[in-house]
């Protein structure tokens, strides 16, 4: 039996409706949508979604994670490909991937060395370097049989040593083994044991690599900002303000870290501890090292632009040296040190 054919204006209605629906329900263009539970779940997917990753690539910069390139790119595909997020927000994704990245990566030796010659370029425009064949020998012999006991004898290009001809007091060890010390803190060591202690803790921040450490650090630093930035241009306020209550205080202490104006001062004491450690494996006199200090606790000036604005004070440092098992004995100064000490750079004194 043949069913009656609905009546034309029926179907006509029909039709309407369906449009009318089907616009509201797939249309994505469409500035009507349905209210419910399906349509809370969607945008609570794109928050996390969002926000799981932030927080992947933020532990990433903390801790490190070889993989994690990999992973946000298998991420983001699947979250454009399902809807989770925008075209925009998966560049976005990838451009912090990347930075968080580039942080993470190891220096090769040569990148090391050839680092350490440009900041060596950098402090040479401050300080000349002292025009002495015979100081600067003496230096570089003295700071090459050092080197050669320390925990890192060879570097890719062996170490550098200068003397800056300046009245500061002060010392700079750059990555790849590039060693400076003033004129000024020469004039406060009165033996070949005091120098030696000067340039043992220079070589103490080179075999602990702290220059390397200080320019990851600054890697670091960047690659949240990244973060940040690229956050913002794909959520509003609301949820930018959800990610700072999460890592606000993260991301301060990191950028408010000195990454830039000299090593922190724990690193100064781990590169006191290393001295020790190099001087008397040289038999140098450990106690060499808090004597010189205390010369020049009488010579700094406070709130100087020198020693006394990136290292901790004379008297912390020598406290520290106390508690150290390297700390003990005392050896004499032979004469030959003595004598070769003042032939060489008693002129300067």
């Amino acid at each position: 039996m043949r069913l009656p054919l609905p009546a034309r204006d029926s179907v006509k209605k029909w039709k309407k409706s369906t449009v009318k629906t089907t616009r509201i329900l797939i249309m994505p263009g469409s500035t009507r949508r349905p209210s419910g539970a399906p349509q809370r779940r969607r945008q609570t997917m794109k928050k996390y979604f969002w926000q799981s990753l932030v927080i992947v690539m933020m532990l990433a910069v903390m801790i490190g994670c070889a993989a994690m390139e990999q992973a946000t790119t298998v991420a983001t595909v699947v979250g454009e490909a399902t809807g989770t997020i925008s075209r925009q927000q998966g560049e976005s994704i990838r451009k912090s991937s990347k930075a968080v990245a580039k942080s993470l990566e190891d220096f090769t030796p040569e990148q090391e060395y050839y680092i350490g010659r440009t900041v060596g370029a950098v402090v040479l425009t401050k300080y000349r370097p002292l025009d002495d064949d015979r100081a600067n020998t003496y230096l570089n012999t003295m700071g090459q049989a050092l080197a050669r006991v320390s925990d890192m004898p060879e570097l890719f290009a062996g170490y550098h040593f200068l003397v800056l001809d300046s009245d500061d007091i002060n010392a700079f060890a750059t990555p790849g083994g590039h060693v400076f010390i003033t004129r000024g803190l020469i004039r406060c060591c009165r033996t070949e044991d005091e120098l030696a202690a000067v340039v043992a803790h220079e070589i103490g921040h080179v075999q602990l690599q702290h220059g390397m450490n200080a320019i990851k650090k600054a890697r670091r630093t960047e690659a949240l900002s990244v973060l940040v930035r690229e956050g913002a241009k794909s959520f509003g306020t609301k949820e930018i303000a959800q990610l700072n209550d999460v890592f606000g205080g993260v991301i301060t202490d990191i950028t408010n870290t000195m990454i830039n104006n000299g090593y922190s001062r724990s690193y100064e004491y781990q590169a006191d501890a290393a001295a020790l450690s190099i001087m008397k494996r040289m038999n140098y006199n450990p106690r060499a090292l808090p004597d010189m200090l205390n010369v020049m606790a009488k010579q700094i000036k406070p709130g100087g632009t020198d020693f006394a604005k990136t290292h901790p004070s004379p008297q912390n440092r020598i406290a520290a040296l106390k508690k150290n098992d390297q700390f003990v004995g005392e050896t004499e100064t032979p004469d030959v040190r003595k004598n070769r000490f003042m032939k060489a750079v008693g002129h300067l004194l």
